[in-house]
């Protein structure tokens, strides 16, 4: 066969496996298939197979065939596939022995003719037996697919459908809409579900308020017979003064005693009192404990049924705030709410700061949370109602919370920040206020609050600085005013800056601008300096000198030589030890 025709005959054999209808029942057998196909590949190229009949093209179909008998499934395209090429095999052997007797004819008398008929004939032998067997096997298979059409009918594709179903595009849209109802069904009935962790926690409070209950009625019925024996010894009383006093108060008094001991209360004597009793202080006459129990059944009621809302009202209106604590927190915070609703923690967060009185502050713990979370939330202005009305518990950790938000969220940084200072300020935490105000940019007016702090240490100063370096902040802080001595030290802070390398830019600012303005404004600054000695300055122009400004290190050693009636050997440090025992 000349090559156009092999081309021909692969490109048609290709063609018919493109063709062929897939009979494919599962994503797997696919997978299999394509498996198949790409070893069959890889091994022709790998043994270089001629596209005619050969040897080894019979070994790769043969493994191939054996693949698909061991998967145990039927399939129709391959097997025709394979069951062609097996053909052409046979034709080509067929062929091949025609030529073999062709030749022996001619070339009879050749010996090494003969041999190599010989060895043709035992070889298409061998391969007619293969040839055979593969028949056999292919019958086998043909046998298994028809076995398999038959009862396909019995088969399913789709839990409940069958194949005939599978296959119908009407049956399969049912079968789509009514697994969507199950689905929306299940999705509606687990929005109306809790956890049984939520389950727990309430059957918890539901036993404690029982047994608080149980605990209420007991010393009601305690009270209801002190009550009885306190009016036993008052109607005696009022009839001793009606008998004119005719008997010894001591003597009433000791027989009406020994009365009330001998007394005890019924029941009909306690429902007898029951509406009179303590009427000045409970005139509704509602039991506090079943006011309780209501509460807590109300609550539970409206939060299994996904209310959210009116439960979140519920709790943080309950009375003595037996629901404004972290563990009715926890329930909300544990549930979802429908879709495009508020979740239920922003719900009762902001009922809880909505309904509690302005002053009425929440304890500290629940004040954290409610903060933490609403700031989480994106509630910003729901905090500051609630710090503008002093609803919370101001501690330093509510303070650090919003300074921790406002680092974190640059949006809502003012904001959070400005509160952060209210809280600070009501803690008297002075540093911790006017790092706040530096933080906001109030600059000047942190170093005023500063400045008129009693309390307020050089250390204190240096530790907002440190958190906040300016360049502003440091002149303020360092500039006499009105008459008074600075803050901090110039030479002090100088030479603390500039041993941080954190800090050492802003220190290195300050003496840009003091040289910047001329020789005379930083010799005055060193001479107003009286807190900072000669080694404290000595000490800031060793440092500049090693952080290579050579030229502020002079600058500074020459103001200070200059003092002592001598000028500067050397602009390096080196120089500046030479001149040294002028200070001693």
């Amino acid at each position: 066969m000349s090559e156009p025709q092999k081309s021909s005959s692969s490109s048609s054999r290709t063609e018919e496996r493109r063709s062929t209808p897939d009979i494919l029942i599962s994503e797997s057998d696919g997978r299999f298939f394509q498996s198949l196909y790409e070893f069959i590949e890889h091994e022709k190229q790998y043994l270089q197979c001629s596209e005619g009949p050969d040897e080894l093209r019979y070994t790769i179909y043969r493994s191939v065939f054996n693949k698909v008998i061991a998967r145990a499934t039927a399939y129709k395209r391959l097997l025709l596939t394979i069951k062609a090429e097996y053909d052409d095999v046979i034709r080509a052997l067929q062929r091949r022995e025609d030529e073999s007797r062709t030749a022996q004819r001619t070339l009879a008398a050749s010996t090494s003719h003969t041999q190599a008929l010989t060895s043709c004939q035992r070889r298409a032998a061998q391969l007619r037996e293969r040839v055979s067997v593969l028949q056999r096997e292919t019958a086998e298979l043909q046998e298994e697919i028809k076995r398999q059409e038959s009862s396909k009918e019995q088969s399913t594709w789709i839990p409940g459908l069958t194949v005939a179903e599978s296959e119908d595009p009407e049956a399969l849209d049912g079968h789509l809409k009514h697994l969507e109802a199950q689905r929306a069904a299940l999705l509606d009935r687990k929005s109306h579900c809790v956890s049984l962790e939520v389950s727990a926690e309430l059957d918890a409070k539901l036993q404690a308020a029982e047994d608080h209950r149980d605990q209420l009625s007991a010393e009601n019925n305690r009270l209801k017979v002190l009550y009885k024996r306190v009016r036993f010894v008052s109607d005696r009383l009022s009839s001793w003064e009606d008998e004119k006093q005719q008997v010894p108060l001591e003597e009433l008094l000791g027989s009406t005693l020994e009365d009330v001991r001998e007394t005890s209360m019924t029941d009909d004597d306690a429902r007898s009192i029951d509406a009179e009793l303590f009427e000045e202080e409970e005139p509704t006459g509602v039991d506090e404990s079943k006011l309780l129990a209501d509460y807590l059944d109300r609550f539970i009621e409206l939060f299994d049924s996904a209310q959210y809302e009116e439960a979140a009202l519920l709790a943080a209106r309950s009375p003595r705030g037996v629901l404004r604590n972290l563990d009715t927190m926890d329930m909300f915070k544990g549930v979802k709410g429908p879709a495009g609703s508020p979740p239920p923690l922003l719900l009762f967060v902001q009922a809880l700061l909505m309904s509690v009185p302005a002053g009425d502050e929440l304890p500290a713990a629940l004040s954290l949370q409610v903060v933490h979370w609403a700031l989480q939330l994106g509630a910003t202005q729901l905090v500051t109602h609630a710090v503008s009305h002093s609803k919370l518990t101001f501690s330093e950790d509510l303070g650090d919370i919003l300074t921790e938000h406002a680092q974190k969220n640059p949006g809502v940084a003012d904001m959070c920040l400005a509160l952060a200072t209210v809280v600070y300020q009501a803690c008297r935490l002075d540093k911790k206020t006017a790092l706040s105000m530096c933080r906001r940019g109030l600059i000047h007016g942190a170093a005023e609050f500063m400045k008129d702090c009693e309390d307020f240490t050089a250390e204190d100063c240096m530790w907002v600085l440190c958190r906040s370096p300016s360049l502003s902040l440091l002149q303020l802080l360092t500039k006499p005013q009105r008459g008074q001595a600075a803050i901090l030290s110039v030479g002090v802070t100088l030479s603390t800056l500039l041993a941080d390398p954190q800090q050492q830019e802003v220190a290195l600012q300050l003496l840009d601008c003091f040289v910047s303005r001329g020789r005379g404004v930083l010799e005055e600054v060193i001479l107003e300096d009286s807190s900072s000695s000669v080694d404290v300055w000595t000490d800031v122009a060793s440092l500049c000198s090693e952080m290579n400004r050579a030229d502020l290190s002079k600058a500074v050693l020459s103001v200070l030589l200059d003092q002592s009636g001598t000028t500067v050997l050397s602009p390096d440090l080196e120089g500046a030890q030479l001149m040294e025992h002028v200070f001693l």
